[in-house]
């Protein structure tokens, strides 16, 4: 079996590209050090290894099913959710008192990606309990915490996020669930949530629910909306899972892929009461939700990185073993086969797969390093931070989910017939994929927000930083004769892509909003791939400073991330030209397309 994770490059991008190691440095990390972070992640891979990835192609040939009204899983999956707890990871980020190890948040999403890699079905579960946790911590009171954030931190409960409904997916602005007030301070819950992943199951005692509602004589729209804490069974006193809160498995959803989270239709006041609690203020739940949607959206690209990832390895190691074909050359019908990796088009298809899973994995860990700086980082480069990290989230959830795509389908190519049948595990993870460009807000949505919104709040100022820090790399590396070509395709496309926002951002107040979002998906785009062409450069050069002291099998690890930087710079970079000038140009090919002409 090939290894789903790439460890060495793991620790390239953790250690060699990021500041990780310094991380301790910090106040709240003091108690750290690298070998403290080299031990973590080591129990993650033994952990992702032998109760994740055991299961990860069983959990996918038999998906979750109902027995007498009750989802039944897979054994493996309780043991693995199991092991996950034992090993202390829900909580690994959370302060000491609350049982956690105070990890950095890059660190911790180091951690996630072995998971996702080795089963991201079955990873689902703990990565929404986490996020669910995470929200609590921010906006529940401290007697919310206790009773419902502490027993997701322990690994007890689980916790989902219930926003969408059948009649309103994406638009959130129409959602009909309600909230009335009950003499007591909570709420009677009633409406119906569709897509809800994590929203029944058996693996833990019980589930927390983060639902989205209106409370009677709220304004329509999004302000009207406010967020509750919906358990599954009503909590008692003592804290533990009591009495049926009448949240009701109304179906599941049978997906194409990412089957072992269970995905469901969820009826609340069906049968009795459901009781809530509100967080926080009436009509604030949107705004609070999107800190769960957020950390969701990074979490969603870079689990489309490791499903590629171990996509690659797979093709990798059958392009080494299949012998096939002859060099062009040789015109011997007697000589051997060579191995299918010596000839040059399997060559391109693994170095593009190499290209995306390592430059998404890149911007993945810099944009969760950013929610670091945001925390810990000196005071006065916060508010950057805030924003670069605002801006770069829809790119961090979009570009290596559809990408991720093209290099699984890249993957399928490589070991042709094989790849395609279910003898190997490329076109169980090209299945899986497919649901990250829909997960957590389709790609349309995130270029309306990135061009709508992100691009000019605070005067731009979240740009001005993404320049700024892409401008001290690029002069960073100019000595570096060996990362000529990622440097200068990465300052054409740079000068391209902010020339092109620049002028349809000017021509806005002219045209129309309707004009301008009409190629808000060539924003994403262009933006996606100047970025991932960044985290390029800042690979190669420290691919390029650490070569020459470079011994054993770290020289070939090297010179590979120099060459993968040169197919990027030479393959991919290019195409942000095709963008920047529908967007200069504020095209109107498909504004103008008629339902008719269809």
């Amino acid at each position: 079996m090939a290894p789903f994770l790439d460890r060495r490059d793991l620790r390239f991008q953790l250690f060699e590209v990021l500041d990780t190691a310094h991380l301790p440095q910090r106040s709240r990390f003091a108690e750290h050090s690298h070998e403290t972070y080299q031990d973590v992640l080591n129990l993650a891979y033994a952990v992702a290894e032998r109760h994740f990835a055991n299961h990860v192609r069983a959990a996918d040939l038999n998906e979750p099913h109902l027995e007498h009204g009750k989802v039944v899983l897979l054994p493996e999956a309780a043991a693995a959710l199991r092991a996950f707890r034992d090993a202390g990871f829900y909580a690994a980020h959370h302060d000491e008192a609350l049982g956690g190890l105070q990890l950095p948040w890059v660190v911790m999403q180091a951690v996630m990606a072995h998971f996702q890699a080795a089963n991201i079905g079955t990873a689902g579960y703990a990565f929404l309990t986490i996020g669910n946790a995470n929200l609590q911590r921010v906006f529940a009171s401290p007697a919310q915490q206790q009773t419902y954030m502490q027993p997701l931190i322990e690994g007890r409960w689980t916790g989902t996020m219930a926003l969408s409904e059948p009649q309103a997916g994406s638009g959130l602005a129409d959602i009909t669930t309600t909230a009335t007030p009950r003499p007591d301070g909570t709420y009677s819950i009633r409406g119906s949530k569709m897509w809800i992943s994590g929203g029944a199951h058996e693996l833990t005692e019980n589930i927390v629910h983060l639902v989205l509602a209106r409370i009677e004589g709220s304004p329509a729209g999004v302000k009207g909306i406010s967020l509750f804490l919906v358990p599954r069974y009503r909590p008692t006193p003592d804290g533990q899972p009591g009495e049926d809160n009448h949240v009701v498995l109304a179906g599941l959803n049978h997906k194409m892929g990412y089957r072992g989270t269970t995905n469901t239709l969820l009826n609340f006041g069906e049968g009795g009461e459901t009781t809530g609690e509100l967080v926080g203020e009436p009509g604030q739940g949107l705004s609070q939700m999107f800190h769960m949607m957020n950390e969701a959206r990074i979490g969603v690209g870079l689990g489309a990185v490791m499903l590629a990832g171990a996509g690659y390895q797979v093709s990798l190691e059958y392009a080494r073993e299949r012998r096939q074909g002859r060099p062009p050359g040789q015109r011997d019908p007697l000589s051997p086969p060579v191995p299918i990796i010596e000839h040059a088009d399997v060559k391109r298809l693994l170095l593009r797969q190499k290209a995306i899973v390592e430059g998404g994995l890149a911007l993945c860990l810099y944009a969760s390093s950013l929610v670091d700086d945001l925390a810990t980082g000196p005071l006065e480069t916060r508010e950057d931070a805030s924003l670069l990290l605002d801006l770069l989230t829809p790119l961090v959830k979009s570009w290596p989910s559809r990408h991720s795509q093209d290099a699984l389908s890249d993957a399928i190519q490589v070991m042709g017939g094989a790849g395609y049948t279910r003898d190997y595990p490329v076109e169980m993870y090209y299945r899986d994929n497919r649901l990250n460009p829909i997960h957590e807000g389709t790609e349309g949505i995130q270029g309306n927000d990135l061009l709508g919104r992100k691009l000019t709040q605070a005067g731009g100022r979240g740009l001005t930083v993404l320049l700024e820090r892409m401008q001290a790399d690029l002069q960073g590396a100019a000595p570096l004769e060996e990362i000529h070509h990622i440097r200068s395709a990465l300052d054409l496309a740079v000068t391209q892509a902010t020339g092109a926002l620049k002028t349809l951002l000017e021509q806005a107040g002219d045209i129309g909003p309707e004009r301008v979002l009409a190629n808000a998906n060539a924003a994403l785009e262009m933006l996606g791939l100047t970025v991932v062409g960044w985290m390029w450069m800042r690979q190669a050069l420290a691919a390029a400073r650490a070569l020459p002291t470079a011994r054993g099998d770290d020289i070939a690890f090297y010179r590979g991330k120099l060459q993968a930087a040169r197919f990027y710079a030479l393959y991919e970079l290019p195409t942000v030209r095709i963008h920047a000038e529908l967007l200069a140009r504020a095209d109107r090919t498909t504004l103008d397309m008629q339902d008719a002409w269809f």
